[in-house]
């Protein structure tokens, strides 16, 4: 499992939910896919806790200025799935409070205060409640709580398997650091959030979180889901970032590639990146036999 990512299981700090939770707590304060709020906005000498409740899979939190307690609810239309994979991704300068995750009647802590922030870094745990997650916030004491933010990214991840997450296909450790098989690359065309023909300008590597960034230079956009490749106004030239794990060992070097994969936390993560000449040869013997999961224009 890559550094960056942590299961619940592996914190040691644990707290009954009724120690924390003996306020009367307020109707929810939201439906949406993300919140933002301020613990100034309460009443002075209340205790009520405050609930929040999310509907997507994916979203953010923004808590300013932390005081006393904050439920968050996580509700996605997620009722097919067995079991879900739900990863947390604080801010650079996450302060303010602790954040606990509710499981079996217990407050385990999830993200600390305490931990010097890391850029990348990501808190994962498994539950088998997929309708309903609940994750708690409580504020840190202070005397000043100016300047305060506790905000975090979210992702809901559904899986299939009886046996928990699947840490090889969840995010951040979505590449496989080997070449893809055929029926995987067919199937990656069709389902990946980005899908784009280039070649690598630069390799940048991140020791410290073991990843790395392919400065991708794009011939040609098929698919993305968000604005990561973009077009330089000077140049007139598409490229744009794809992160991987350091120990796929990516090189610069010259090659004309099909790169595929999926975004997470805003970022776009490598998954089966063929040479162009190997994939179109794959594409075209599929398709000529009728096995080919969905269509896609060639050049």
């Amino acid at each position: 499992m890559s550094p960056g990512l942590k299961a619940w299981s592996s914190r040691c700090s644990v707290l009954p939910v009724l120690q924390l939770l003996l306020w009367l707590q307020q109707p929810c304060a939201a439906d949406y896919c993300s919140w933002k709020g301020s613990g100034l906005s309460w009443e002075p000498h209340s205790r009520a806790v405050e609930q929040v409740h999310l509907r997507c899979t994916e979203g953010f939190l923004e808590w300013m200025y932390p005081a006393r307690a904050l439920r968050v609810v996580l509700e996605p239309n997620l009722s097919s799935a067995r079991h879900t994979t739900v990863c947390i991704k604080p801010s650079s300068n996450f302060q303010g409070a602790n954040i606990y995750v509710e499981r079996d009647g217990q407050l385990h802590l999830l993200v600390s205060e305490a931990e010097e922030p890391r850029v990348n870094h990501v808190s994962c745990f498994s539950t088998h409640t997929p309708q309903r997650v609940a994750l708690f916030l409580q504020a840190s004491p202070q005397r000043d709580i100016s300047r305060r933010t506790a905000s975090f990214q979210y992702e809901l991840l559904s899986n299939q398997s009886t046996t928990g997450p699947d840490f090889q296909k969840m995010a951040l450790v979505e590449a496989m650091c080997r070449p893809c098989d055929n029926m995987e690359l067919l199937m990656a065309i069709c389902s990946s959030d980005f899908v784009v023909r280039g070649w690598i300008e630069n390799v940048t590597h991140d020791s410290e979180n073991r990843m790395s960034q392919v400065e991708v230079g794009v011939q040609r956009v098929y698919r993305q889901k968000n604005r990561i490749f973009q077009q330089d106004k000077a140049s007139g030239a598409w490229r744009g970032p794809i992160k991987t794990l350091l120990q796929c060992k990516v090189k610069k070097g010259a090659g004309d590639f099909l790169f595929t994969g999926n975004e997470h936390f805003g970022e776009a993560w490598l998954g089966c990146a063929p040479r162009f000449k190997d994939f179109r040869a794959v594409y075209q013997t599929a398709r000529e036999r009728g096995a080919n999961p969905c269509e896609f224009q060639l050049d």
